[in-house]
């Protein structure tokens, strides 16, 4: 039994057309996971934000620290020198007996 053509055309055309459309997405489908996927940047945007908060403050406190260990080098050698200073003058004077 052969098929005729005027049957088979329409037919391989209603079933091309089927398979075709099956495979498209809804958009009810692309916005829930647009959405989903939103939810996810937000989430890493405000972990994100957190983070570069908690960076810029141990940037500050480390330049805070770092002027502080400047001035107490500062002070240490005006100290030393100081120091220096009194033990020239106590090897200059006459010893006590």
């Amino acid at each position: 039994m052969a098929i005729s053509k005027t049957i088979a055309a329409p037919a391989a055309l209603a079933l091309v057309s089927a398979l075709g459309l099956s495979g498209c997405a809804t958009k009810e489908y692309v916005n829930e996971q647009i959405a989903s996927v939103n939810q996810r940047i937000d989430a890493l945007d405000a972990q994100l934000q957190t983070t570069d908060g908690t960076a810029n403050a141990a940037m500050s406190e480390g330049q805070a620290a770092a002027g502080q260990a400047q001035n107490n080098s500062t002070r240490i050698d005006q100290l030393n020198a100081r120091v220096d200073g009194l033990e020239q003058r106590m090897e200059e004077r006459p010893a006590r007996n």
